[in-house]
């Protein structure tokens, strides 16, 4: 059976940074397990929605974003033994480690949403979170001159849900510049009773929602979608959106299947890893560790969270022997759009306190500069640095 050191699930932000960060710190044997061929910057999704990326710009070959000195297991994983640990891949092979990570991302629930599948197949409906709709939601949006359009906010656990609201805030701007707004009946689907549950932040997200003449649907879900049509569940009763000329539905996410129904999974709905929240270590399996969306970690899941999470995650795993463990505050960020060119940049730790990168300039309220930022900066950086363990 082959055997590594440290055996990495998961190709993402998540993993390549990790590993990266172990052989600078000077590890000698980790092998990451990612079936995909190619690697993307995921954030620029929402930019590609919006006009302003093309899919070229967040794509790379896998291979030339793999940390030199790592072995790079390309197959999908079949089931896991975290007692071993071990993974079984559907190659039929199976790999040893003495330390695993687990971290494969979220995946789409699509049985969550019946009918959203054919609708995204229609071309009526799509999302930024879908990589193979992302480029189909500009070309849909921009044209529009009036009729109803819907935006929704996934539940909890959903891979950075707050970033859902920026392709609606950019296609608004972009509808009023265009002198259509008052023409369009835009509506939102929040799964809670405000957009982020952040306060200060909150009520700049409300004013803008207002600005742009948004109906918002509070404390709701989509319970299926179909023939231009999408049905909405909320604390009211049923609503029914109809005649709709375009829907960006996020779908609901849940924890691969090998992971769900293994002793990985804690108590969650969704199946993601148990772990203890500050050390990131799974509370029965003393080798096993995860980051990411799929980690218990009770946050908001965030590309930007992940920083620390890697930083704290290595130390962890080189000290775990003397049991003196860092500790992971929850920390997470989330960039939302409240223009084309206008960004917010909420930073919160695991209780909902503010947790600034910088203590200056205030970088809540929206600005121009925090949109370059996100848009031309956290590109560059993201491939030159945080992949290659240097952030």
């Amino acid at each position: 059976m082959e055997h590594h050191d440290v055996l990495i699930v998961g190709g993402g932000n998540a993993g390549i940074s990790l590993a990266a960060r172990l052989l600078r710190d000077g590890a000698q044997d980790v092998a990451i397990v990612e079936s995909e061929s190619v690697h993307r910057y995921r954030p620029l999704l929402n930019y590609v929605g919006a006009g302003e990326a093309s899919m070229a710009l967040l794509e790379r070959p896998a291979a030339s974003v793999m940390p030199d000195g790592a072995t790079w297991i390309q197959a999908v994983v079949e089931s896991v033994d975290p007692g071993g640990p071990s993974v079984l891949l559907r190659d039929g092979r199976r790999v040893g480690c003495a330390r695993l990570v687990v971290c494969p991302g979220l995946e789409e629930d699509w049985d969550a949403t019946p009918g959203l599948v054919e609708a995204y197949a229609a071309g009526w409906a799509g999302s930024t979170f879908v990589v193979e709709t992302a480029p189909r939601v500009w070309p849909a949006l921009r044209d529009l001159a009036g009729g109803r359009v819907v935006f929704t906010m996934p539940p909890e656990p959903a891979p950075c849900s707050a970033t859902a609201l920026k392709p609606l805030f950019m296609a608004c701007d972009h509808w009023r510049r265009a002198g259509v707004l008052d023409d369009l009946d835009v509506h939102l689907v929040l799964p809670g009773s405000s957009p982020i549950g952040v306060p200060r932040a909150d009520a700049l997200l409300e004013r803008t929602l207002a600005s742009y003449g948004v109906q918002v649907l509070r404390d709701a879900r989509v319970s299926s979608v179909g023939a231009r049509r999408v049905s909405v569940t909320t604390p009211a009763g049923d609503q029914h959106l109809d005649d709709l000329r375009y829907a960006h539905v996020v779908p609901h996410y849940h924890a691969p299947r090998w992971v769900a129904e293994s002793d990985l999974a804690g108590a969650s709905a969704a199946g993601l890893v148990d772990v203890d929240p500050a050390t990131l270590r799974h509370p029965r399996h003393g080798a096993v560790w995860s980051l990411g969306d799929v980690a218990d970690l009770g946050i908001k899941p965030s590309g930007g969270a992940l920083r620390k999470q890697v930083a704290v995650l290595t130390q962890n795993m080189a000290a775990a022997d003397a049991g003196v463990f860092a500790r992971y505050d929850g920390y997470t960020v989330m960039p939302i759009t409240v223009a084309r060119h206008r960004l917010m940049l909420v930073e919160i730790d695991r209780d909902g306190r503010p947790a600034p990168t910088v203590p200056f300039p205030d970088l809540v309220r929206p600005r121009r500069a925090t949109w370059w930022v996100d848009r031309y900066a956290l590109p560059q950086t993201y491939f030159r640095r945080i992949l290659r363990g240097k952030v």
